[in-house]
């Protein structure tokens, strides 16, 4: 699903630039919208997150299985030049992420099969400040890169849950840090700018809380859990 919505963008992207491009019209539209000091917007999106493991002992992979979610956010934009902005992007993102684990884990431990699985269900109030580095405006299109850092805040962690996956509850930290980074297109319509972009999030704090057992067979071979993901954002300004 990650790859079809990633090509899917890429291809709606280069369709429109191609367009862009090779239009004989040269009439701009909102030719002034990018001189102003501020300027807000909202956004509308799809995620697909999963974990990065590194394990204590070299066992079988725990697999993380990654679904779509959305994100719906707003948009603060300060311009600083022609070609830098700054932005504060706070959202809502919601998505769940299932961990499938190899019976090997489970040698000795009485078990069934949902002891196998752990649905990690993630609420995320988000909150990124990025730079927004663009290039010359050609004709009613603008590509950038944005990168930068942002904190959220996981309102489905469960940290402070006593309960742990010997009873069937998966936890994880409830702040985040990340750092982000992707591209995408500024595109100038005649009432307002459309922007599709793709941009990767990479966790940079470890997000798994340990069981009370040390040898758990669902945290103890764990030694670090971060999560990653891919955002694909369609803005209205």
């Amino acid at each position: 699903m990650k790859k079809v919505l990633l090509i899917f963008t890429l291809i709606l992207l280069s369709q429109t630039v191609s367009a862009q491009l090779f239009s004989k019209e040269k009439i701009k539209n909102n030719e002034n919208f990018d001189k102003a000091r501020l300027s807000w917007g909202f956004y509308l999106g799809l995620n697909n997150y999963d974990f990065q493991f590194t394990y204590a002992e070299d066992l079988d992979e725990i697999l993380s299985e990654s679904t779509s979610g959305f994100n719906v956010g707003l948009i603060s934009d300060l311009r600083l030049n022609d070609h830098l902005n700054l932005r504060f992007e706070p959202g809502l993102f919601i998505s769940q992420r299932n961990i499938l684990y190899n019976e090997s884990y489970f040698v000795g431990i009485e078990h069934n099969d949902s002891d196998l699985l752990r649905e990690v269900k993630s609420t995320y109030i988000h909150f990124p400040l990025l730079l927004k580095v663009s290039t010359k405006r050609l004709n009613n299109f603008k590509p950038f890169i944005v990168g930068g850092f942002s904190t959220a805040i996981n309102l489905s962690s469960n940290e402070e849950n006593p309960d742990d996956n010997s009873v069937g509850q998966f936890r994880s930290k409830k702040n985040m840090i990340f750092y982000e980074l992707g591209f995408g297109v500024d595109f100038y319509l005649y009432w307002f700018k459309f922007t599709p972009s793709i941009r990767g999030v990479f966790a940079l704090n470890d997000e798994i809380v340990k069981d009370v057992d040390p040898n758990s067979p669902w945290t103890g071979n764990i030694n670090t859990m971060k999560t990653r993901g891919i955002f694909i954002n369609f803005t209205f300004q």
